[in-house]
């Protein structure tokens, strides 16, 4: 039976939370793990809120959900905001009795899908690059200037599109996801991701042909 909603979250939630901020940037690229566990027998210990496997869930998958974030919102902060959230909303999912049974992986890229969604249509002229460091220090300035421009052209023609078609792209691309994998995170068949594919890829192409749009 799943604790109820009024019993205090554990007290790792504060650790899970606030850890991320105080990581350096290295640190986030790749934070080993000991032992490699399958997600079956990850979300069975995490139904019982074990300490150890909320922290090894944590660390898992929290590099690769803030790369996501940050290459879609394009501002580190919001990236580690997007993270935390992520993390926030599995753990009192869990703590209520609830959260995935299965495809773990999954469910946290729609959870962080869902919220950098929301954040585009509270603030559409949200994406900026400004935090991001894109270069090392001896980089020719102009092509690091034109590097930003570039960036900035993707992400804001990718904030237009279908939030599905969006994910699509951003997984496959750039997260080198299978077909298989986001249909397991969209809910949706692989005949699904396939369509949603071919028709996010011609409408990226339609919107960085059209400059004005992207403005």
């Amino acid at each position: 039976m799943g604790r109820g909603s009024h019993e205090p979250l554990p007290p790792f939630y504060r650790e899970w939370t606030s850890v991320w901020k105080n990581k350096p940037e290295t640190e986030k690229i790749f934070i080993p793990v000991k032992r490699m566990r399958s997600e079956k027998e990850l979300l069975s210990k995490a139904r019982r809120l074990d300490s150890s496997t909320l922290t090894e869930i944590y660390r898992r998958y929290s590099p690769g959900l803030y790369r996501y974030a940050a290459r879609l919102l394009g501002d580190q902060d919001k990236a580690e905001d997007c993270v935390a959230e992520v993390f926030s909303r599995l753990l009192e999912s869990l703590n209520n009795g609830g959260g995935p049974y299965q495809h773990l992986q999954a469910y946290l890229y729609q959870i962080a899908h869902n919220w950098i969604t929301d954040q585009f249509r509270a603030r559409p002229y949200l994406i900026t690059n400004a935090n991001l460091k894109l270069a090392q220090a001896k980089t020719d300035p102009v092509k690091v200037v034109h590097q930003r421009l570039e960036l900035d052209r993707v992400r804001l023609a990718l904030a237009q599109m279908h939030p599905d078609q969006r994910q699509v792209i951003v997984l496959k691309y750039l997260e080198g996801w299978s077909n298989q994998e986001i249909a397991e995170t969209l809910g949706k068949s692989v005949g699904a991701v396939r369509v949603l594919h071919h028709r996010g890829v011609k409408q990226l192409k339609h919107l960085l042909r059209t400059p004005e749009k992207v403005v």
